[in-house]
């Protein structure tokens, strides 16, 4: 998956590009750079993906409601993950992989399990709610960026189709 000029790094693991293929339809995104439709998931199984999200979202609203701190704390982190696509001022690549790593549920479970261990509600409270953000974006069709441009997901093209 590698390409011979890209750094290697956190960046290039979670927003690989992928090789031109011929006879494959083409998504453009940056110049020089193409996404094959056939690395997003559809029909059924982008069906389930974001049902899946949504089971998350439900299940991290509900444990929130039992073990949370407030609802205005929920209310006031909910989006905090989106400020990851500040990274896109850096360039496609580096936003996708600050975008990727604040909307991978590693981070959120790896939060939610010292909370559970360590006994901090706030850690608890922040990995729930993290967790539901999540699923929500997931739920909505928003998934993981590939390094393109912002629009190329792993659920799929997001946005307004490209006019040129």
């Amino acid at each position: 998956m590698a390409e011979l000029d890209s750094s290697p790094g956190f960046a290039h693991f979670v927003s690989p590009r992928q090789p031109l293929s011929r006879g494959r339809p083409l998504w453009t995104g940056e110049a020089g750079s193409t996404l094959s439709r056939e690395q997003a998931v559809s029909g059924g199984v982008r069906t389930l993906l974001r049902l899946e999200g949504a089971v998350v979202l439900a299940a991290a609203v509900a444990a929130y409601a039992q073990f949370g701190v407030g609802w205005g704390m929920f209310a006031l982190l909910l989006l905090a993950p989106d400020l990851a696509v500040l990274g896109y001022l850096a360039g496609p690549r580096a936003g996708a992989a600050l975008y990727n790593a604040a909307h991978s549920y590693a981070g959120a479970v790896a939060l939610l399990v010292l909370g559970v261990l360590a006994a901090m509600p706030w850690a608890v409270a922040g990995g729930l709610i993290w967790c539901a953000h999540i699923g929500l974006d997931r739920a909505l069709g928003y998934g993981l960026k590939y390094g393109s441009d912002f629009g190329a997901t792993h659920l799929g093209r997001i946005g307004r189709a490209d006019p040129w």
